[in-house]
């Protein structure tokens, strides 16, 4: 068995815009850092805002910093949830997608689209990289072991970056699928 990669379940979550954030927040506000996360530079927030969809609403956390542009990761069964068509799409490639609107404590925002479930990846330096030989934006499977729920993950997407750490992400659908899996090993 090669070496392993540790595997995260990212729950759904917002990044905000820095127009949209003080939109939602108010004038000059700026994101509270509650939590480093595992990507350097990446914190989860104190700050929450309500996910507004054709069928319902749900209150979900920030994760910061601010980016380019605001979007949604959701679940597919969030999407349902919210009655919302979620593409499956690497973080950043939103065109085209579903919009929903943002409700927070100092005024609302439509956004046209920006609602993505996120195409399961991982995160790599260039030195992981060239140990698990592979390049950006290559395609892999990752076997997963847990008790009575052992998978491979098909169409992972290898994203390489001076600035990552070593870490798969899927999402709370795919995690509960595989009972929660803590390290999986490419198999190519």
């Amino acid at each position: 068995m090669g070496k392993t990669i540790l595997v995260e379940t990212s729950a759904r979550h917002v990044h905000l815009s820095q127009t949209d954030l003080e939109t939602l927040f108010g004038k000059g506000y700026v994101l509270t850092n509650k939590k480093d996360l595992s990507q350097p530079g990446q914190f989860a927030c104190q700050e929450k805002v309500t996910v507004v969809g054709p069928k319902g609403e749900t209150k979900m956390s920030i994760l910061g910093p601010t980016r380019a542009q605001t979007q949604v990761e959701v679940s597919l069964t969030d999407a349902r949830s919210l009655g919302i068509k979620a593409l499956i799409r690497e973080s950043g490639d939103i065109e085209g997608t579903a919009g929903c609107k943002l409700i927070g404590p100092a005024g609302e925002v439509e956004i046209t689209c920006g609602v993505i479930a996120a195409k399961r990846h991982i995160h790599m330096t260039p030195a992981d990289a060239k140990e698990f030989g592979v390049q950006d934006k290559d395609v892999v499977s990752v076997e997963v072991k847990s008790a009575d729920r052992s998978l491979v993950f098909g169409d992972v997407v290898c994203r390489v970056s001076d600035s990552y750490a070593l870490a798969m992400h899927i999402d709370t659908d795919e995690s509960n699928a595989a009972g929660a899996p803590s390290e999986g090993t490419i198999i190519k």
